[in-house]
């Protein structure tokens, strides 16, 4: 019997380790016409206002993947598929990687990418091997070891996000989705209780689980999420105490797999898909269980890794994305990791109450030569809440980028019509090393007082003119630019987000005609490098 039992645990692993990870590529999808014209199938009224507002129009990876397609490679021997992504147009699967590799002669599948980038049959690279991710999480529970004694003032402080706060920009108005690893305590404890009672928790989903238990299986959601949404009156205030949330658990506490990588991409597209403004990622990947998966440090170039497509695919749809550098300053890779590592995503280094870059930060830079960190926030003896509801020291850039992510909805209150972008150029120009950037501090701390008076340039810059002239109208419409006005475009929406007309706009006069347009409701956008507006105008 003890042989039998020890054979046994020793197969398990080379069980595990012979089924593959890959993901799977269609070459198209299903009724995409349908879908551009009827994009609440898609979309919420929200998401397609967000769009609207960026001059965003609807594209191909908005259309939803082809569930026969998914379907068909189901009834497979040996495939399961573990995630989907409408953005990538492509599925995570597991299995031998012989049933994977019969997936390629599907004649919808345009090609196969194995996680293990040696089962692939170019662009073979020798993977690193090193500590699994998961110690990391062992220390990451070590964290909250001490109780705290004083409020959230000082994390707040340091960023000059105080003086918002006194003009009353709490985040109200903006969304964020924090993607972590659970929730406990969050349903129960006093802290948030404040966001339960103002019913600013507007849902969440347990991708890992595939169900709806949110408030459970670990608490890093729970002391992030604290950062930005707890309050106790005259003791604890988040940076975003009047911000709405969702809650998505895209982290599996009990293994490290590419998956979650897969995981993070459909919460981010479900962000999309409900309008949410910001997205908050306090998780990064570089090592996994099985280490011939490992994302070595030459794949973390902005383009290569799943998981960092699918953030600067995020940020193309117009909203934030904020993710933690890594605590790996100190080890033999200290570089950051993903999606960190993505061009568009405001990168969080994390630094001490002096202001001094904490060693475990991460740092840049980018395997194709870019600065990271972007900014720098509080990491070391920030004060968080357990799944008690006490306040307790912690540290980590997992705490950095939520105190940053809850300034953002605060400043982006303050200038509800300005782009994803502008909010992030604001951010950094306000920050005390954006003259001379380095790999250490990226772009430094934030002052978003700074930032909050540099933003009032796009409001000095929203000219006064009169536009769309006869509204309504039954043939065409008129503008009047500014005598400052060189060029520009404007672009014509539907109700529904799609584009219908774009024109060019050269002068001060310019006239569109609305002819080939059905009778109704349209919204226009005006952008020149002076300014941009919105307006609506009706056809009958």
């Amino acid at each position: 019997m003890k042989k039998f039992g020890l054979l046994f645990f020793v197969l398990i692993p080379l069980f595990v380790f012979s089924q593959e990870d890959a993901w799977v590529y269609f070459n198209s999808k299903m009724n995409e016409q349908y879908f551009y014209d009827h994009p609440l199938q898609m979309l919420s009224q929200r998401a397609i206002d967000r769009r609207l507002n960026q001059n965003i129009a609807l594209d191909f990876k908005d259309i939803p993947i082809n569930q026969n397609f998914i379907s068909i490679i189901k009834t497979v021997l040996g495939i399961q598929v573990m995630a989907q992504s409408k953005w990538m147009n492509a599925i995570h699967v597991r299995g031998s990687q012989g049933s994977i590799n019969s997936l390629k002669t599907l004649d919808f599948v345009e090609r196969v990418d194995f996680a293990d980038k040696t089962l692939n049959a170019t662009n073979k690279i020798v993977v690193d091997s090193k500590v699994a991710l998961a110690e990391k999480k062992k220390e990451r529970k070590k964290e909250n070891s001490t109780m705290a004694t004083t409020g959230f003032a000082t994390q707040i402080e340091m960023l000059n996000g105080q003086y918002l706060h006194q003009q009353n920009y709490k985040g109200s108005g903006k969304i964020i989705a924090v993607l972590d690893a659970g929730f406990a305590g969050v349903d129960q404890s006093t802290p948030f209780k404040r966001l339960r009672d103002n019913n600013q928790i507007l849902g969440g989903y347990n991708f890992v689980g595939r169900d709806d238990n949110f408030y459970a299986h670990d608490t890093h959601g729970t002391n992030v999420l604290s950062t930005m949404a707890a309050y106790t009156e005259n003791a604890l205030i988040g940076t975003a105490i009047d911000a709405s949330y969702y809650l998505f658990v895209t982290e599996d506490i009990n293994s490290e797999n590419p998956v979650e990588e897969s995981l993070w991409v459909e919460a981010a597209e479900k962000a999309d898909s409900l309008g949410v403004d910001i997205i908050n990622s306090s998780l990064g990947y570089t090592d996994f269980d099985n280490t011939a998966y490992n994302i070595n440090y030459t794949q973390r170039d902005g383009k290569t890794v799943f998981v960092t497509k699918g953030a600067e695919i995020a940020f193309s749809r117009g909203m934030l994305v904020i993710a933690s550098a890594g605590n790996e300053g100190t080890t033999s890779d200290p570089y950051i990791g993903t999606p960190a590592d993505a061009v568009s995503v405001i990168t969080v280094g994390a630094v001490n109450l002096n202001k001094q870059k904490v060693g475990f930060s991460s740092i840049g830079s980018t395997a194709d030569g870019r600065i990271k960190p972007d900014v720098m926030a509080l990491g070391q003896n920030v004060i968080v809440v357990d799944q008690q509801g006490n306040a307790v020291y912690s540290n980590g850039t997992s705490f950095s980028a939520p105190i940053i992510s809850g300034m953002l909805a605060c400043l982006w209150q303050a200038y509800p019509n300005a782009t994803n972008q502008e909010i992030k150029d604001l951010v950094l120009q306000s920050s005390n090393r954006y003259a001379s950037p380095d790999n250490n501090y990226g772009n430094g701390i934030p002052d978003f007082n700074l930032a909050f008076n540099l933003g009032n340039d796009l409001k000095k810059e929203e000219l006064q003119y009169f536009a769309a002239f006869p509204n309504p109208t039954s043939s065409s419409v008129s503008i009047h630019f500014p005598s400052n006005f060189n060029s520009g475009a404007v672009w014509f929406f539907s109700t529904y987000g799609q584009k219908v007309l774009e024109e060019n706009v050269i002068g001060t006069e310019a006239s569109f005609s609305l002819e080939s347009l059905s009778n109704g409701v349209y919204f226009y956008k005006i952008k020149s490098d002076l300014f941009s507006k919105e307006g609506k105008v009706i056809k009958n």
